[in-house]
């Protein structure tokens, strides 16, 4: 079973922890973040630099730009994958995703498969929602949630639906994730993209379509 470590220097990451180590080994660091925007020098502590390297994925929720570009450069050689929950600008993007075992994905319900073992296998429980629907007449008998947003959304929306009327389920389904406390838009602070929570509202339909083989 791979080790997934969750990294943050703020208030983001602890729901996406514990929802994680209810299916791998899991531990959550935080980092304290330098003070002001931008930092000549950002000191990571030894001993939280020695737990992360002996994790397999990484997942960052690090908002200070600085913190998250000088944690990839000292670990990236010692870990599997590293995915960055949480990053500004699309030149920080491509800056990070130089160092090739970096995924930095638009939203954290957007991850798939990319031919890396431990990648592959955290993704094959957590990423783009995937679920599986029993219907017993008009009603929702049964959802099995065969991949979660890390953030568990996924779950919350299976949890529910199931007894609901299965009309417009996956209408249903995008709708129940606007009431979810999302953190997906204060993810991305400059973007100017489609909502994050509309694409994570959008993705969870989708999943709800293929479970019903409407797409």
């Amino acid at each position: 079973m791979i080790k997934v470590a969750i990294v943050t220097d703020g208030p983001y990451g602890e729901r996406a922890y514990e929802n994680i180590a209810r299916e791998f080994e899991a531990m959550f660091i935080e980092l304290e973040a330098p003070s002001g925007i931008f930092a000549d020098e950002v000191d990571i502590p030894a001993d939280k630099l020695k737990a992360i390297r002996s994790a397999d994925i990484v997942i960052t929720y690090i908002l200070h730009p600085d913190l998250t570009l000088e944690l990839v450069d000292e670990i990236h050689g010692d870990v599997d994958w590293i995915i960055i929950g949480a990053w500004r600008g699309d030149g920080f993007r491509n800056q990070l995703l130089s160092y090739g075992n970096v995924t930095a994905p638009e939203n954290m319900c957007d991850l798939e498969e990319n031919g890396n073992p431990s990648f592959d296998e955290f993704v094959s429980r957590f990423g783009r929602p995937l679920v599986e629907v029993d219907l017993e007449g008009e009603k929702v008998k049964e959802i099995r949630v065969l991949r979660s947003s890390p953030c568990g959304a996924t779950l919350f929306v299976a949890e529910e639906l199931t007894g609901e009327d299965a009309q417009d389920l996956p209408l249903k389904a995008g709708l129940k994730i606007q009431h979810y406390p999302c953190r997906a838009p204060k993810m991305r602070l400059f973007s100017d993209d489609e909502c994050k929570k509309e694409m994570a509202a959008r993705m969870h339909s989708e999943a709800f379509e293929r479970a019903l083989g409407v797409k």
